[in-house]
């Protein structure tokens, strides 16, 4: 189904249940026996940020969603980014996403682990019942939906880690996720990626050629086989995330230059005046007017 079909389910689902905790009871599934592969595998990692790193990495596979992990200070913020979306996530999907995330940390850790706060979006409504079930505060009308834990209880290690069974799973995966991307150019392959590694920070070529599981050397001469430079390609995936962020969030600019890896807003807004001939915030007004119809398969949460 379609990214919109997809979130018409989820806002169907809301309708029906008309409960407004059913979001989080369905993000908490209790029964291992009922977890898929890319689950299995997060259970078996070595730690929390392993966990949900192996998550956001295997997520490739079922959707066109990003789970990206944002560390500033000492603290993490994860968030779930729907690459495709034309309108904003059903309030029922998300509760699913963050309630899944806190249910593998703690069943991974054993321990109560607690986020620091929940960030979302939408006008304060059932404070209590988030509160309880996340344990932490809720901050309403944020500028975008995080599950912000700190540094420290990311890197809490899991008494489940299964080296054996992490062996046996993993390989699968990452052999399905390479056809996946095999499918795709070279150069479309590595954009995606820098897409995933601009989450407040400025990928080099070196971190590109790890992910890709090859030298730096081997990169460069590929890359040049294929008429582009790293530089270029960084560029490209830039100017496709900034289009995404301002078209489909309503993220102040200041934040949406940080996501990008741009030391100041400043420097977003040259390079942003340099693609579009024009400033990001007269772009989105005028782009909004008439939004792309793309659509993309999606999987299940």
């Amino acid at each position: 189904m379609s990214t919109e079909e997809f979130f018409a389910l989820y806002r169907g689902i809301a309708e029906a249940s008309n409960d407004p905790g059913f979001g989080l009871k369905l993000g908490t599934e209790e029964r291992i026996e009922h977890y898929d592969p890319i689950k299995i595998a997060a259970l078996s990692a070595r730690s929390f940020r392993d966990a949900v790193g192996r998550l956001a990495r295997y997520k490739q596979l079922t959707c066109p969603e990003e789970i990206r992990l944002v560390d500033r200070g000492n603290e993490c913020a994860v968030q779930f980014v729907w690459l495709l979306a034309h309108e904003k996530e059903p309030p029922l999907l998300v509760d699913v996403c963050f309630a899944w995330i806190v249910s593998i940390g703690r069943r991974g850790t054993r321990r109560p682990v607690n986020p620091k706060r929940l960030e979302l979006p939408r006008a304060s409504a059932h404070r209590d019942m988030y509160e309880a079930h996340f344990r932490c505060p809720v901050k309403f009308k944020a500028s975008q939906n995080a599950l912000v834990f700190s540094k420290a209880d990311m890197e809490l290690p899991f008494v489940t880690h299964n080296a054996d069974l992490l062996a046996i799973v993993a390989p699968q995966l990452e052999a399905e996720l390479t056809q996946q991307l095999a499918q795709k150019t070279f150069s479309e392959q590595a954009k995606g990626i820098l897409k995933q590694l601009l989450a407040g920070q400025r990928p080099g070529i070196q971190d590109l050629a790890r992910e890709l599981r090859l030298s730096t050397r081997t990169l460069q001469r590929r890359l040049t086989e294929q008429g582009i430079t790293f530089q270029r390609l960084l560029e490209e995936a830039r100017r496709e995330l900034a289009r995404h962020y301002l078209l489909h969030s309503s993220r102040e600019l200041n934040e949406t230059a940080y996501l990008l890896g741009y030391e100041d807003a400043n420097s977003f807004f040259r390079a942003f005046h340099h693609w579009e001939g024009t400033s990001p915030a007269q772009w989105r007004v005028l782009q909004k007017k008439s939004q792309p119809t793309t659509h993309s398969q999606v999987g299940a949460v």
